[in-house]
């Protein structure tokens, strides 16, 4: 295997590569890929949207709704 030394970390596209290489090296073609699906990007604006449906919510509705949803689960 290639030391750190050697590969330039202010380069992304070879980071991704040697990565990439080395995961395959390691799992095989079908588990670099198995592990590579397990990081998916995702869509959207988490940050944003988890602020639009939270808004107006507050510790109280939140502790009233576990309360009313309790089903003595892990007791």
């Amino acid at each position: 295997m290639t030391s750190n030394s050697t590969i330039d970390l202010n380069n992304p596209s070879l980071i991704r590569q040697k990565g990439i290489e080395a995961l395959t090296d390691a799992l095989g073609p079908l588990g670099m890929v198995k592990f590579m699906q397990q990081f998916g990007g995702g869509t959207g604006d988490y940050t944003k949207e988890r602020k639009e449906l939270l808004a107006g919510i507050t510790m109280d509705d939140f502790n009233r709704w576990c309360e009313e949803n309790d089903k003595g689960e892990g007791q």
